[in-house]
């Protein structure tokens, strides 16, 4: 491995990691050395992913968190405080849900349940990580986003506000944290398969050589962001 690229003797937490995005940012932090803590809201899954990462010789813990859940959020980072002894380098705000439908259909609870599990989680998580990740001295927080939060959606209004508000979230924090060797980025993605993008699209956002880049939004999306929602790869 190349030694510029090594993350031996950084820690990371990765929320939803037990499947999709979040299980393949896991195997991507993991296999260049880092020690790992994922939450996921699926016990089924968690184990099952932990099963497979031990095997691999990965260095990964796992805990259930409903991270919508404000006092669940305060308990996984009290977790995360004993296990890393205080330090944190990396935080990934990965958790995300989405139902899509017109928006005179959405009700009340579909408002609060996307914005807490979506966007106050991330919120909530960076503040309870800021003293974690200064303690470090070389912290980096991750966004994971979405084109939606970038270009326009069909449907899905409310997810896509969540979205754009994480990309606003990580370019204020990076000029309000720099101070205290804080990154902070956003990845948006486009709706493909997660797991085979997942590994290209985050392996530099959390490396100390890449230091200089912070407050960005990178879109991984084919192209889509500049020819908006009618872009058609394989017409």
């Amino acid at each position: 491995m190349d030694k510029r690229w090594s993350l031996e003797g950084m820690t990371a937490l990765v929320t939803g990691g037990a499947s999709g995005i979040g299980h393949a940012i896991v195997e991507e932090l993991a296999s260049f050395g880092a020690r790992i803590h994922v939450c996921d809201i699926s016990e089924t899954l968690l184990n099952q992913s932990l099963s497979e990462w031990e095997k691999k010789g990965f260095q990964v813990s796992g805990s259930t968190c409903d991270v919508s859940s404000r006092p669940e959020r305060e308990i996984l980072m009290q977790t995360i405080s004993g296990i890393f002894d205080g330090k944190l380098n990396i935080l990934v705000n990965n958790v995300g849900v989405v139902h899509t439908k017109p928006t005179t259909e959405y009700e009340a609870d579909d408002f609060s349940f996307h914005i807490s599990t979506n966007l106050e989680s991330a919120y909530h998580l960076s503040q309870l990580s800021h003293p974690l990740l200064k303690a470090s001295g070389i912290g980096s927080i991750v966004m994971i986003s979405s084109v939606g939060g970038v270009v326009s959606m069909c449907c899905g209004s409310i997810y896509s506000l969540a979205k754009g508000a994480l990309n606003q979230l990580a370019k204020n924090l990076a000029c309000e944290w720099a101070r205290d060797g804080i990154r902070t980025n956003s990845v948006a993605p486009n709706f493909v398969n997660k797991t085979t993008m997942a590994k290209p699209f985050f392996k530099d956002t959390g490396y100390e050589k890449t230091s200089y880049i912070t407050g960005q939004t990178i879109c991984v999306d084919g192209g889509l962001t500049v020819n908006g929602f009618s872009y058609q790869p394989n017409a």
